[in-house]
């Protein structure tokens, strides 16, 4: 046995001054995370409320519908009928779940919920950790870039903007957490004659309901998982719909089969290949229709027009690099980090695990590799994608393109635990139901494994208790039917788990 004097010190953690910039699920995740670990945290938000992109807007910049301009007016992107696409069950923080508030006012109990759901969850979550002292609302960044003079530890002067007076302000922070998102700046195809066309252009980025496209001929551009789910609401209400996809073969897919045998006024056809000015819209294929509308659901570009690195980030075909293990330049860290990055991840647990790591190695609990070595890493990366066919402006899709190491990440950088394999099985689930059936999958719950069964059993077992508990620290006046809602949700949690057992 060692003597007292073998034991090594402990270990001396440092508490840095950090900005996060935007108070969207990325940024509040990181937030929580760096004031965890001892940081002092300020969260620049534009917006009114926190929320991010789950913050629904129904205003729209009707000046630029397309949403060309940088940046957007209007950051929402959300419709009025958009439901999740992923179960709540796997959509939780690791020790604040996304329990379903059966009885409660303007809830939405269901597996696959409405997004004002996932907002009021996001504020639950907020409250419970006592977030929103640390948030400023209606406050813009305008820029971001290295303090001067420079010392020999890199520090950041923020610039923003309050949006109700417009007073400036100019701060410095040892630290900046970018998490802005990625869902709204638009990225606008090419396509010939759209500056000649006359009629209405739109992006998805401002959709919200179909009342405006009453008794049109709308075009789609694009048929992704939002172009099927936006074309089924605007139908409703417009004369024809008509979904393009540059292979029609491809994108006749189980679910758009049964879309379209179902709603006569639903049509695919290939990509366009002319817009006219007298309305025409021409196909690859030479057919053509009479449109009073086309819209662009197509996807969105990282945008970051407030940060100045000289060069360090840039942005090259939806590629934002370099960045190692898409968080952290490597000649900036790691006192610049992006948080919420990557695409097609399971959110939050995945910016839950950036956030820690970013706020470990601020502190000094974690230590990165050389800038070379992460350049190298960086560089080896995008080598492999290249091998493997995986366009550039791929470089950011994890979980479509390397799921294993998804899983991974919060488990090799922070010792984040992994999501459950029962809640990877009810992803995947939910993905191929989608497939198979775009209008209806969200509704079928019949279909649960028995390692499923198993799993919600103990999800709701062990995550009521610590729910209740975290909800016991939010304030009354804001939510004044919470002891109500907690004492249904008992009764909910004890329904639930006998009819998994049975």
């Amino acid at each position: 046995m060692g003597s007292a004097g073998d034991t090594e010190p402990p270990l001396q953690l440092q508490s840095k001054n950090v900005c996060v910039v935007g108070a969207g699920m990325a940024g509040m995740a990181a937030a929580r995370e760096l004031q965890r670990e001892g940081h002092a945290v300020t969260v620049m938000e534009q917006s009114a409320d926190v929320g991010g992109q789950w913050l629904y807007d129904p205003g729209t910049d009707g000046e630029d519908p397309l949403g060309a301009t940088e940046p957007v007016r209007v950051p929402g992107s959300m419709y009025a009928c958009l439901r999740l696409i992923s179960p709540r069950e796997a959509m939780g923080f690791s020790d604040f779940q996304f329990l379903p508030r059966h009885g409660v006012a303007g809830r939405d109990p269901r597996r696959y919920p409405v997004h004002r759901e996932m907002y009021c969850y996001l504020r639950e979550f907020c409250d419970a950790f006592g977030l929103l002292d640390a948030v400023r609302l209606n406050t813009r960044v305008l820029r971001v870039a290295p303090a001067m003079p420079a010392s020999s530890t890199r520090q950041w002067a923020v610039r923003s903007v309050h949006l109700g007076d417009r007073n400036e302000k100019e701060e410095v922070f040892d630290a900046v957490a970018v998490a802005t998102g990625h869902y709204s700046q638009p990225k606008l195809p090419s396509i010939k004659g759209m500056a000649e066309w006359r009629r209405r252009q739109l992006h998805s980025h401002s959709y919200r309901t179909p009342e405006p496209f009453r008794g049109e001929v709308v075009v789609m551009v694009g048929c992704g998982d939002s172009g099927k789910d936006i074309a089924l609401d605007v139908r409703r209400a417009a004369k024809e719909v008509y979904l393009t996809a540059k292979s029609t073969e491809e994108a006749m897919t189980p679910a758009m089969s049964k879309m379209l045998a179902k709603h006569a006024n639903l049509h695919l056809r290939p990509q366009i290949d002319q817009l006219h000015a007298d309305g025409r819209v021409v196909f690859s294929d030479g057919s053509s229709v009479v449109a009073d509308t086309v819209m662009y659901c197509t996807v969105y570009t990282y945008s970051f027009p407030f940060l100045e690195t000289c060069g360090a980030v840039t942005i090259d075909d939806n590629r934002v690099g370099p960045l190692f293990e898409h968080v952290f330049p490597p000649s900036l860290a790691p006192s610049l980090s992006f948080i919420g990055i990557p695409r097609k991840v399971p959110i939050p647990w995945f910016f839950e695990a950036q956030g820690r790591w970013v706020a470990q190695v601020l502190s000094g609990r974690r230590a990165l590799p050389p800038e070379e070595k992460m350049l190298r890493s960086v560089e080896e990366h995008y080598r492999a994608r290249d091998a493997a066919g995986v366009p550039k402006r791929y470089t950011h899709d994890i979980g479509g393109v390397e799921p294993l190491k998804m899983y991974e990440f919060g488990e090799k950088y922070c010792d984040f635990r992994r999501i459950e394999d029962w809640q990877r099985e009810l992803i995947l689930s939910g993905i191929a139901g989608m497939s198979q059936d775009m209008e209806n999958f969200r509704d079928r719950t019949d279909d649960d494994s028995e390692n499923v069964r198993k799993g919600l059993q103990r999800w709701y077992g062990l995550a009521a208790p610590a729910q209740a508990q975290h909800d016991q620290t939010v304030s009354t006046k804001d939510h004044i039917h919470m002891a109500a809602a907690e004492v249904e949700v008992d009764v909910e949690v004890q329904a639930m788990a006998e009819l998994l057992v049975n």
